[in-house]
């Protein structure tokens, strides 16, 4: 014999999701933040303070984004 469930989990409105929805926004715009300023500081370095370091300059981005959002 089946049984069937009728009852729904309460859903949020619209205005109970916002601030969470706002929250994210914050979140991602704080991590572009991190992105953008860990990109412009190595940009900035000559290709020899680069090598110093092990870097190349292609691997800037790569860094960035590892910086910012984790691997």
């Amino acid at each position: 014999m089946a049984y069937v469930n009728t009852s729904r989990a309460a859903s949020l409105s619209l205005a109970d999701r916002f601030p969470g929805f706002l929250a994210n926004v914050k979140a991602a715009l704080a991590r572009r933040a991190v992105y953008m300023q860990t990109v412009r500081e190595l940009d900035a370095l000559t290709d020899r303070e680069l090598a110093d370091l092990g870097i190349s300059r292609l691997d800037v981005p790569a860094l960035a984004r590892e910086a910012a959002y984790g691997k």
